[in-house]
C-alpha cells in the first residue's frame, strides 16, 4: 500500500490541468464516451429488427429480392451489388482517414489535406448512393403488389396481374386473381404506411436504421469539412499537433463499423 502511494501521485493523476489518469486527452475520452453510448442505440435498433424479423419470418421480405437495382443497368436485377459498392466506398474512406491521421502525426499538412479531402468525397458518394437506394425503394416496381383488406401483401407472379402469390406460397390465377384484385389495393413501393415488398415493419426499420446511420455519415462529412478548413488555415500547425483529426477519425471509423453491422444484419442475413 505504501509502495503504491509512493509511486502514484494522486493529485497529479486526477488534478486536472489537461492531464488524464489514462494518459489520453480528455477530448478523446469524451469522444469514446459518446461512441459507446451511440453503439448502444444502434445495437438496440438491430436487436429489435432481428426480433421482429424472427416473429414475422414467413412474411418478411428478402433483401436480395428488394435491393436489385444498379445505376445505368436498366431493369436488370442484380442482388445487393449496389449496396456492396456503397459498403466498399465507405470502407475505403476509412482507409483514407487512417492515412490522414498518420500524416497528422508526422505534421505533414499537405498530405493531411489530400487524404482528408478523399475521405470527404467518399462520404458524399455514400450519401448520394443512399439517396438513390431510398428513391428506388420508395418508388417500387412497375407492377407493384396487392394489399388485401386483412393487411396481407401478395406478389404478382412474373409482373403480370393474372397470377398472385401469397406469403404462404399459394397462387391465385385467372378469374380468381382478378376477383382478389377487386377486393384489394395495388400498391407501389414502400413508405411508413404500406410496403410493396412484404411486412410493413421491414420498411419502417429500413428507413429508421439506414436514415439514422445516414445522418451520422452526413454529420461526419460536415465535421471533416470543418477539420479540412482548419487544416488548410494552419490551425493545427500553430497548435503543434493534429489531435482534432484523430478525434474526427474515431467518429468516422465508428460510422464505418456500424455500417458493416447494418450491412450484415439487414442485407446479408
Amino acid at each position: 500500500m505504501s509502495h503504491t502511494a509512493a509511486t502514484i501521485d494522486q493529485s497529479k493523476a486526477w488534478g486536472g490541468d489537461h492531464q488524464s489518469p489514462f494518459r489520453v486527452s480528455y477530448g478523446k475520452i469524451y469522444m469514446w464516451f459518446f461512441l459507446v453510448s451511440d453503439a448502444f442505440t444502434f445495437s438496440a435498433l438491430l436487436i429489435a429488427y432481428g426480433f421482429m424479423r424472427h416473429k414475422f419470418f414467413g412474411v418478411w421480405p428478402v433483401a436480395g429480392d428488394v435491393f436489385v437495382h444498379f445505376p445505368f443497368m436498366g431493369d436488370k436485377h442484380i442482388e445487393l451489388l449496389y449496396v456492396g459498392f456503397m459498403t466498399f466506398i465507405l470502407i475505403m474512406s476509412s482507409v483514407t482517414m487512417v492515412l490522414a491521421v498518420e500524416a497528422g502525426h508526422r505534421l505533414k499538412k499537405e498530405t493531411v489535406i489530400k487524404w482528408l479531402f478523399l475521405t470527404i468525397i467518399g462520404g458524399f458518394i455514400f450519401l448520394g448512393s443512399q439517396v438513390w437506394e431510398w428513391y428506388h425503394f420508395i418508388h417500387g416496381t412497375e407492377h407493384g403488389a396487392l394489399l388485401m383488406e386483412n393487411g396481407t401483401v401478395a406478389q404478382f407472379v412474373g409482373g403480370s396481374h393474372d397470377a398472385i402469390k401469397f406469403p404462404d406460397g399459394t397462387i391465385a390465377e385467372g378469374a380468381q386473381a382478378h376477383k382478389l384484385m377487386e377486393a384489394g389495393q395495388v400498391i407501389h413501393g414502400a413508405n411508413l404506411i404500406h410496403n410493396e415488398y412484404g411486412h410493413n415493419l421491414f420498411a419502417d426499420f429500413f428507413f429508421f436504421i439506414t436514415g439514422f446511420h445516414g445522418f451520422h455519415v452526413f454529420s461526419g462529412v460536415m465535421i471533416n469539412i470543418v477539420v479540412l478548413i482548419m487544416t488548410m488555415n494552419g490551425v493545427f500547425e500553430k497548435r503543434g499537433h493534429y489531435e482534432t483529426i484523430e478525434k474526427a477519425g474515431l467518429y468516422w471509423h465508428f460510422v464505418d463499423l456500424v455500417w458493416v453491422f447494418v450491412f450484415t444484419f439487414f442485407y446479408l442475413l
